[in-house]
């Protein structure tokens, strides 16, 4: 009867320790919406500014979440973020970088 005294954390989605991590889920979520607002405004040429600033921003807040993440499922889920957040950002520089080309 092991399996009694053991705590059932496969439902739980972001905290597998059972404590919460608000600051974490914050920067998770974050990381999560900048990345796919950058990912998915790439591919449009005129929307280089927007992919841009916001594949950086979701950079920024992925490693920061890296840096405080406490749970595996964080971190997978930052991850998945922040690779979206950098292709983004890269396929903004292509189309005309954080400034318009003006610098």
């Amino acid at each position: 009867m092991a399996q009694v005294l053991r705590p059932n954390t496969a439902g739980s989605l972001f905290a597998t320790d059972d404590k919460p991590h608000p600051l974490q889920d914050a920067l998770l979520a974050v990381t999560l919406v900048l990345g796919l607002t950058a990912f998915i405004s790439s591919f449009f040429h005129s929307l280089h500014l927007l992919s841009s600033w916001t594949g950086l921003v979701g950079i920024l807040t992925g490693a920061w979440g890296q840096w405080v993440s406490e749970t595996t499922r964080q971190r997978f889920g930052l991850v998945l973020g922040l690779g979206a957040a950098g292709v983004g950002l890269l396929i903004g520089m292509a189309h005309g970088g954080l400034f318009g080309g003006l610098l």
